[in-house]
C-alpha cells in the first residue's frame, strides 16, 4: 500500500517543496524515514507511532517505510511529522484516500497528538504561493506567520484527530484570515525607548542622524559611562520605518531562525542586534555543523547591528564583516550547499581610547602605556576602519546636563530631518533599498551626484594628505558630505559640509587601526 504527501523543507531564508512517499508491506516489524533526513526528522518515527496510538489509530505491526523526496536535499526539522503521520494513515487504510497534491502539510506531533508550532512557516508559504499550490495546514499558534501571505488558504490545526477530520471533510476548519496592513500600521511605530532619554551628546547625536539619514555605518570612541551603549540602542528608533516589503524579508529570516516572539506574524520594527564579544565568526556571519544558520549579521537585516566594546572581539570575528558591509550579502560554502543570505545591516560600534577607557579624558588619569594603547586600538584593523564611515568622539557626560530636567529632542524630531533627506535620496537613486542610499553610491554615482567646488576640492585634498586616507577612505567622506547636504535640504555639497564629514575621522586622524 502506498501514499503521499506534500511539505517543505526550509533551505537558507527560502523552501523547497518536499513530497514525503509511505509504503506499507508485510514482513518483519520495521519504520524506516530514507531521503537525507538528519536526527530530528529520523527521531519522528516516535513522536508519529505514539501520536498516532493516542489519537486512536491503531493497526497490526508492519514494514513502514517512508521517503522524503528529493533524496539529495538534506532534510532537517520537526514539521514532516504531521505529514508522515496523514501519509502512514493513508497507507494503512485508516483514512479514506484524498488528493493531497495542492496541499502543504506542518507541524510537530506531541505524544499525545497535540500539534506543536513550527519554525520557517512563511517562507513556506511565500514557497507555495511562488508554485501555484492553494492550501497550506500549519499549526494553529503558526496561522497568523503563514495567514501573512494572502494568496495562500491558510488552515491552523491543534491536534492530529482535528487535521484528519478537516482532511476527509467530515469537519471542516474555516480559513484563517489576517489583515496584515492593520497588524503593520498599529504595530510600526511603537518604541519603548527614545532619543530623548540620552541628557546631553549633541555632537553624538548629530553624527547619529547623518548615519541615518545616509545609511552609513559608525564607530563611538568615549570613556566607560559616557552613553555609548544607550545612545546606540536608540537608533534604530530614528531611522525610516520598515516598508512592507522589508517587513516581509525581515521576517523570513526571524521565521527561519526560530525567533519570532508568539502572537506576532510580522515584523514591523528594525531588528537590534548586539551580539556578545565572545561570539564565534561563524556566529556572526551564518554556518553551523550539518545545517547551515543565519548569523546575527543576517538577523540585523534591514535595521542595525552593535558591537559594544568592539576591541574585545576576536580578530578573525571582526575581519569576516568586510564582505558583507560591502556587498550587503554573505554567502556560506559548506561541501554539500552554498546558501546566500541577505545582510543589509548599519554597523553601529563602540569602544573605549584604550584598556582602562581614560586615554585622553581631562577628568580622570589614564594609567595606560602608550603601547598599551598602541595595542588595543590596533585590535581594529585599518581595513574594517576604511569601511566604517562616521568615527564619533563620545565625552563624558557634564553634572548639569545629568542634572537638567530639560529633555532633549526626541526620536520622532529627529526622524523627521532623516526622512526628509531620504525623500531627496528617493528621487535620486530609483529602486535603491530604503535602508542604504548615499552609503552604497557606486563610482559612477558618486561622480553624477557629489560635484565639489574648488574649495572643498582643496580642502579634501589636505585632509587626505595629512591624514593618509585611503581612496575608499576619500569615496566615504564624499558620500557623508553628500549626506550633510541632504540634511539641509542643499542640492550642492558645499565646503562647510565637506568640513564637517572629515571631522568625523577621528581615528584616523590619531593613526589608529592596525
Amino acid at each position: 500500500m502506498y501514499a503521499a504527501t506534500h511539505s517543505a523543507s526550509v533551505f537558507g531564508i527560502g523552501a523547497l517543496p518536499v513530497e514525503i512517499e509511505v509504503t506499507v508491506e508485510t514482513g518483519l516489524p520495521a519504520f524506516s524515514i530514507v531521503g537525507l533526513p538528519d536526527s530530528s526528522v529520523r527521531e519522528s518515527r516516535e513522536r508519529v507511532v505514539a501520536a498516532l496510538h493516542h489519537s486512536g489509530y491503531a493497526w497490526d505491526p508492519r514494514r513502514i517505510t517512508v521517503n522524503l523526496a528529493p533524496a539529495d536535499v538534506r532534510k532537517e526539522g520537526s514539521a514532516f511529522d504531521l505529514p508522515i503521520a496523514i501519509g502512514i494513515l493513508q497507507a494503512l487504510e485508516l483514512m479514506a484516500p484524498i488528493d493531497l497534491t495542492d496541499c502543504i502539510l506542518l507541524g510537530e506531533l506531541a505524544f499525545d497528538g497535540a500539534i506543536r508550532p513550527s519554525r520557517g512557516i512563511l517562507p513556506v508559504a511565500m514557497m507555495a504561493k511562488r508554485t501555484g499550490i492553494k492550501r497550506i495546514i500549519v499549526p494553529a499558534a503558526n496561522a497568523d506567520e503563514g495567514a501573512v501571505v494572502d494568496e495562500v488558504e491558510v488552515y491552523g490545526v491543534t491536534n492530529l484527530r482535528e487535521a484528519v477530520m478537516h482532511l476527509l471533510g467530515s469537519a471542516p476548519l474555516e480559513r484563517h484570515h489576517l489583515d496584515i496592513n492593520e497588524v503593520f500600521r498599529t504595530e510600526s511605530a511603537r518604541h519603548t525607548i527614545d532619543m530623548a532619554d540620552v541628557k546631553g551628546q549633541l555632537a553624538v547625536k548629530r553624527a547619529m542622524e547623518i548615519a541615518a539619514a545616509g545609511g552609513h555605518n559608525m564607530i563611538m570612541i568615549g570613556p566607560p559611562g559616557a552613553g555609548k551603549t544607550m545612545l546606540a540602542k536608540r537608533f534604530a528608533t530614528i531611522l525610516p520605518p520598515l516598508s512592507l516589503t522589508e517587513a516581509l524579508e525581515t521576517t523570513t529570516i526571524h521565521s527561519v531562525a526560530g525567533l519570532l516572539p508568539p502572537g506576532q506574524p510580522l515584523v514591523t520594527q528594525r531588528p537590534f542586534r548586539a551580539p556578545h564579544h565572545t561570539i564565534s565568526d561563524a556566529a556572526l556571519v551564518g554556518g553551523g555543523v550539518g545545517v547551515v544558520r543565519p548569523g546575527e549579521v543576517t538577523l540585523a537585516h534591514h535595521g542595525v547591528l552593535f558591537l559594544d566594546e568592539v576591541p574585545e572581539f576576536q580578530r578573525n570575528v571582526l575581519e569576516v564583516l568586510r564582505q558583507p558591509l560591502e556587498e550587503r550579502r554573505i554567502r556560506i560554502s559548506r561541501t554539500r550547499m552554498t546558501v546566500d543570505y541577505p545582510a543589509n545591516v548599519m554597523l553601529v560600534c563602540s569602544m573605549n581610547p584604550c584598556p582602562c577607557g581614560h586615554y585622553g579624558s581631562a577628568r580622570r588619569e589614564c594609567k595606560c602605556s602608550m603601547q598599551d594603547v598602541q595595542r588595543y586600538m590596533a585590535k581594529i584593523s585599518g581595513p574594517l576602519l576604511d569601511r566604517i564611515d562616521l568615527h564619533v568622539d563620545v565625552p563624558s557626560v557634564h553634572v548639569e546636563d545629568l542634572a537638567s530636567s530639560e529633555l532633549g529632542e526626541s526620536s520622532r524630531e529627529i526622524r523627521v530631518r532623516v526622512d526628509a533627506a531620504r525623500r531627496l535620496q528617493e528621487t535620486r537613486f530609483v529602486g535603491r533599498s530604503h535602508l542604504f542610499k548615499n552609503a552604497d553610491m557606486s563610482s559612477k554615482e558618486v561622480e553624477s551626484f557629489c560635484i565639489l567646488d574648488d574649495e572643498s576640492t582643496s580642502m579634501l585634498r589636505i585632509a587626505m594628505n595629512a591624514l593618509k586616507l585611503s581612496a575608499r577612505a576619500y569615496t566615504r567622506i564624499i558620500k557623508v558630505a553628500r549626506t550633510i547636504a541632504d540634511l539641509q535640504q542643499s542640492e550642492e555639497i558645499l565646503a562647510e559640509h565637506v568640513k564637517e564629514a572629515i571631522q568625523y575621522r577621528s581615528l584616523d586622524r590619531a593613526g589608529w587601526g592596525g
